[in-house]
């Protein structure tokens, strides 16, 4: 399913993410500020002593450091205490150990501890440094930078029947994400490719809509109307939406409102049929308002939770045909009108649901045949157009074969991950 538009916009991934990886440069160094994080290691020694430690050394000359070291080894004492060698303080200054101040320092044992925790620190610091300046790069991409990339990303959605007001708004959004803006990253551009092209997809896809949930919350019976032009597959559509709310468990029941095309009653019965749900049927050419209006009676006198209108096929510039649909509007009192068409009618689906939309309403979509379409223009286009969302994609001639939709779920399917 639209194979012929995700494959090419991984090739506009791979040439934006080219762009950014040669625009990007390596973060600068960091200040000097940062830097003296090498020059610590001496400074504990002087700052716990305070004043009297740099004095100390040239009061006594190095002969006279004998006489007192006598008395020095009876000091000792605090290092069984806490540390009986010395510990890393100690360690550290063994090459001058012949400079009588050095063995004055040990009998202050709150200093080893500091100077482990700098040590760690120390660490640290200089690891996160390392990686910043290895993983991290900065951009700031100008419109030179990506008006080559933008023009063919215009292009391939446009030859994917991606409607042209809605190729617009999908280009501003990704120049107006990208252009400009001062960016930090780490490891792969990918990450920023990704995710521009799928809140540029997100924003024109609107939010979805989930009719388990509307039902649940609404007074039941719910009363829904499949409208739509001929052979577009609305009453296979009708019987598979019956079989997805049966899994969900509601009870069902499918008004044959298709009194008009020769078959069409006996086509939604054998579904109904095999699927065991309860079908209100009149004969053919009888007043389909009538139909629909004798199931919603049914459904209410048995406590069923949802009513399925199927209807003729028409064209929307067809005006008898189109009053007809708004008369059952007024009889039925519908919940929800859902549109049906093909998804491999690309722009012209969209035209078609936007006049739909403007003479009888529709509140949501359902694209049929969806398997059989490589573009996907009508998917990303329709529920921008009119401003509805996009509820199901047909994806096959079994009863399971209704995709349900969701923006996120259908942007992942075309343009994937930052990994893929």
């Amino acid at each position: 399913m639209f194979e012929g538009l995700r494959g090419k916009l991984a090739g506009v991934k791979a040439r934006l993410g080219g762009v950014i990886s040669e625009t990007a440069v390596e973060v600068p160094p960091l200040s000097a500020s940062d830097e003296p994080v090498d020059s610590p290691v001496e400074t504990p020694v002087a700052v716990p002593q305070g004043g009297p430690a740099p004095e100390e050394p040239t009061l006594s000359p190095s002969p006279d450091a004998e006489p007192p070291s006598p008395v020095l080894p009876a000091e000792p004492a605090p290092e069984p205490e806490g540390r009986p060698r010395g510990g890393l303080f100690r360690r550290a200054k063994t090459p001058s150990e012949p400079e009588g101040p050095v063995d004055d320092q040990p009998p202050a044992s709150p200093l080893p501890a500091p100077a482990d925790e700098g040590t760690a620190a120390r660490k640290a610091g200089v690891l996160t440094k390392l990686k910043v300046l290895v993983t991290e790069r900065e951009l700031i991409l100008k419109e030179d930078d990506v008006r080559e990339v933008l023009d063919e990303l215009e292009l391939v959605l446009l030859e994917n029947d991606v409607a042209f007001p809605v190729t617009e708004e999908i280009i501003d959004h990704v120049r107006r994400d990208l252009v400009g803006r001062h960016r930090r990253f780490r490891e792969s551009p990918d990450e920023i490719v990704v995710e521009t092209l799928r809140s540029a997809l997100l924003d024109v896809l609107g939010d979805g809509f989930d009719l388990p949930a509307f039902i649940r919350d609404h007074e039941r019976p719910v009363r829904i109307l499949f409208t739509g032009v001929n052979g577009t597959g609305k009453t296979t559509t009708v019987a598979k939406v019956g079989s997805f709310l049966k899994r969900e468990g509601f009870s069902v029941v499918i008004a044959a409102g298709d009194t008009f095309r020769a078959g069409a009653i006996e086509q939604i019965d054998i579904h109904a049929e095999r699927l065991g749900i309860r079908v209100i049927q009149h004969k053919q050419g009888g007043d389909p308002s009538a139909v629909i209006y004798d199931a919603v009676e049914y459904a209410q006198a048995h406590g069923m939770d949802v009513v399925l209108a199927d209807t003729a096929g028409r064209f929307h510039n067809k005006q008898n045909l189109m009053q007809q649909l708004g008369k059952i509007r007024r009889v039925m009192k519908p919940d929800l009108v859902f549109y049906v068409d093909e998804a491999v009618a690309g722009n012209d689906a969209v035209t078609r649901a936007e006049e739909f939309d403007r003479t009888v309403g529709a509140d949501g979509i359902v694209l049929t045949k969806a398997d059989m379409d490589s573009k996907g223009g009508a998917a990303i286009s329709i529920a921008h157009t009119i401003g509805k969302p996009l509820v199901f994609l047909g994806t096959g001639q079994g009863y399971d074969d209704l995709a349900v939709v969701t923006p996120e779920g259908l942007v992942a399917d075309l343009i994937g991950s930052a990994e893929a």
